[in-house]
């Protein structure tokens, strides 16, 4: 392989491949990205089997076709410090030569042909969704996605297509967050995807996409990128089932007057006692030490008598730095009974803390 490519061009496409590399153990063909120079075209591949990316450029000058692998980390090193302008890539008896004016460098490679493969995407069923529906329920839902649960399933989130619509499901175990989206679907299944894939998928796609899968994987391509994820085999909780079918009181809440209030508690404690009187509302911390945070603010709640929830202001500051509009619905029945917050499609169930 011998070819010519901007400096710009091959930093970005490296850039992007980093999260898919495996770091620990470079002595693995899974730390190295395999780039290809056929067709008129370069393709870099890199994955670390649970996820995988390709990215493909027509903006490449090829001498000489052929494959290569080399350490991604240690490539995008050696790019990042080169001027900007034309860099040459050389293969020489399995070494990797890298050049440009006066400064060489040269990187071992692993057998190509041993990279792992990734799946194909042709011939499976795809799932019809635009990027930009895709990628505003992940987002919202994210934040919910537990990490190193013992339970699999919770370090993904749900992906629930149904006849007429599609659920975005994820939850930690102390809140649920759930996205509703409307979505005529041919085919009706459930996959539950990685959290990692999930941040990834949030980068990278902006455009048009087509979504593909099977029993294992989940496959996304756009004219820039292929992108596959190993799904995670588990059974989700019954998620509809944990959302109140009523609620017996319900309030309408401005956005900004809650953040800003609730930040002012979180100096001291992120745990935040909330009090709803007739004509205000009152935030006040939960703490073990001697150190108290008090605010409050007008507002007519329409309660009778005072009504007192404990919560994780992360879990309210989650939902609200998620949403678009300027007020968002609270439905509340006890203080120890889980409530929902909830803006147009987007909600979440929170358990609230007992005191």
């Amino acid at each position: 392989m011998k070819i010519t490519v901007q400096k710009s061009i091959i930093e970005n496409i490296l850039i992007h491949t980093q999260p898919f590399l495996e770091k620990k153990d470079t002595s693995q063909i899974t730390s190295h990205v395999l780039l290809d120079a056929s067709n008129s075209k370069l393709t870099v591949k890199a994955t670390d089997y649970e996820i995988g990316l390709l990215v493909s450029t027509p903006n490449i000058n090829i001498i000489e076709n052929g494959s290569v692998t080399a350490n991604g980390k240690k490539l995008l090193d050696i790019i990042r410090i080169l001027k900007d302008g034309d860099i040459n890539l050389e293969v020489k008896n399995d070494i990797l030569y890298i050049s440009q004016s006066h400064s060489n460098f040269k990187l071992p490679t692993f057998a190509y042909n041993e990279f792992p493969t990734f799946p194909l995407y042709e011939e499976k069923p795809r799932i019809s969704i635009d990027s930009h529906s895709l990628i505003e329920s992940l987002k919202k839902i994210t934040p919910a996605i537990d990490t190193n649960n013992p339970k699999f399933e919770l370090n993904g989130a749900l992906i629930d297509i149904k006849e007429n619509n599609i659920n975005f499901a994820s939850t930690d175990t102390r809140r649920l967050a759930v996205v509703t989206i409307e979505n005529q679907n041919n085919n009706q299944l459930s996959i539950i995807i990685p959290k990692k894939a999930i941040i990834e998928i949030q980068k990278l796609f902006f455009d048009n996409i087509e979504l593909y899968y099977d029993d294992t994987n989940l496959i996304i391509n756009s004219d820039q990128y292929t992108f596959f994820t190993k799904l995670i085999n588990g059974k989700f909780p019954e998620y509809s089932r944990i959302i109140p079918k009523e609620t017996a009181h319900n309030l309408t809440l401005p956005k900004a007057v809650m953040i800003e209030a609730i930040k002012q508690i979180t100096t001291i404690s992120s745990d935040v006692k909330i009090t709803f009187l007739n004509n205000s509302i009152i935030f006040e911390s939960l703490s073990d030490d001697n150190i108290e945070a008090k605010t409050e603010i007008d507002y007519k709640t329409g309660f009778s008598s005072s009504f007192t929830i404990a919560i994780n202001s992360r879990y309210l500051l989650d939902f609200l730095n998620s949403i678009n509009s300027s007020e968002f619905d609270i439905g509340l029945n006890e203080s120890n009974l889980p409530f929902i917050l909830n803006e147009n499609n987007f909600k979440t169930v929170v358990m609230p803390i007992v005191i």
